[in-house]
């Protein structure tokens, strides 16, 4: 849901506060009122960050609901599921009081997106190029209405996409030992 208010600046929207826990994402200036996950897209969000644990990532490279910056028609902020950060910019991250990957940092390694109810064309449309546009290495979407986990691998300026559906494998260049199943990251077993 849109919060009707002007449209904010980035330094604006990082120095708004409502006084409620609400999180916001900001989307071409507009707020954008982050409606409350569903228990399946946290499951699922919570499987993939224990599974990069077992590929020995270590924890501190791992992050959920952290606030990534991209750029739009106007600075938008963007609040994914899970990131894998690189080394780099963990480090650079490390301290800050605010847990936000801004324009000026490196882009993650890899964003993953659980799709939401009425949320797919944000999804599938507007993040893939937000993401693309930051050189972001991988971008997961993770889809448990249409069943599937599609892939877009970051290859010379442009995101090839690579959609997996059922006992499928999943695919990618950033995990050698990714062995995991769209069947398995649904069932979030």
């Amino acid at each position: 849901m849109t919060v009707a208010i002007q449209k904010m600046t980035l330094e604006e929207f990082l120095a708004y506060d409502d006084g409620t826990d609400k999180l916001y994402e900001l989307e071409n200036g507009e707020l954008i009122d982050m409606a409350s996950e569903s228990e399946i897209n946290r499951r699922i969000a919570m499987f993939l960050l224990a599974y990069f644990l077992q590929l020995d990532i270590p924890a501190y490279r791992l992050t959920m609901k952290t606030e990534v910056a991209v750029s739009g028609s106007r600075v938008s902020v963007r609040v994914p599921d899970l990131l894998v950060l690189s080394e780099e910019l963990a480090t650079e991250m490390d301290g800050a009081t605010r847990s936000i990957v801004l324009m000026d940092m490196p882009p993650p390694l890899l964003v993953v997106e659980v799709v939401s109810p009425n949320q797919e064309k944000r999804d599938y449309r507007y993040k893939r190029s937000e993401y693309a546009a930051r050189g972001i290495a991988e971008y997961w979407i993770v889809d448990p209405i249409a069943q599937r986990v599609t892939i877009l691998e970051w290859v010379e300026g442009l995101y090839e996409e690579k959609v997996y559906q059922g006992d499928n494998q999943i695919g990618s260049s950033l995990f050698d030992r990714l062995d995991l199943s769209v069947d398995r990251v649904l069932q979030a077993r």
